[in-house]
C-alpha cells in the first residue's frame, strides 16, 4: 500500500522527533498538573509554547527558498529546542519532577537540536558561500581603527 502524499517537512527526521519530543511533553506535563503543585503555571506555559515553536519553526523553516531564511527558521527551531531544556531543568528545580523522569526528554532534544545545528550550518555556510568573494571576506574581516573599537567593513 503507497505511502500517503506528505509535505517536505515531513520527511526530514528532525521534524519526526520533534513531534516525538511534542507527545512526550504533552504527557509529562499532563502527569505534573495531576498533582497541582503551585507556581508551575507559567513553566508549563513556556515549555507547551516553545515545543510547538520548535516544530512549527522547522516546518516553515524547510519550505523556505531563500537559504538565508531557512538557516534563520532552523536557528529559531534550535532556540526554542534549547528553551525546552531548560524548561525541564527548571520543573526538576521547582521539585515538580525528578532528573530521570526528563532523561528521555532531554535526550530526544539533544537529537533535535543536533540535527538544526547542522542544518543551519549547512543553510547559513551556503547563503555565505552564495555571496561575490569581495562581500565574503568584508563580512568575516575587520579592521582596528582605534585602541579597544574596531570597524566592520
Amino acid at each position: 500500500m503507497p505511502l500517503p502524499t506528505q509535505f517536505d517537512h515531513e520527511k526530514l527526521e528532525v521534524y519526526q522527533l520533534e513531534l516525538e519530543f511534542l507527545t512526550w511533553v504533552t504527557d509529562l506535563l499532563i502527569e505534573v498538573r495531576a498533582t497541582q503543585q503551585p507556581h508551575l503555571r507559567e513553566t508549563f506555559d513556556q515549555l507547551d509554547r516553545a515545543s510547538l515553536s520548535s516544530l512549527l519553526n522547522t516546518a516553515e523553516g524547510n519550505g523556505k527558498r531563500a537559504t538565508q531564511q531557512r538557516a534563520r527558521y532552523f536557528d529559531d527551531a534550535r532556540g526554542s529546542a534549547m528553551e525546552c531544556a531548560a524548561c525541564l531543568d527548571a520543573l526538576v528545580a521547582k521539585r515538580a519532577t525528578t532528573k530521570l523522569r526528563i532523561a528521555s526528554g532531554k535526550a530526544l532534544l539533544i537529537r533535535v537540536v543536533s540535527i538544526l545545528c547542522k542544518l543551519i550550518e549547512r543553510f547559513d555556510g551556503a547563503a555565505l558561500n552564495s555571496l561575490p568573494t569581495e562581500s565574503r571576506t568584508s563580512r568575516r574581516t575587520s579592521t582596528r581603527t582605534k585602541p579597544g573599537g574596531y570597524e566592520h567593513g
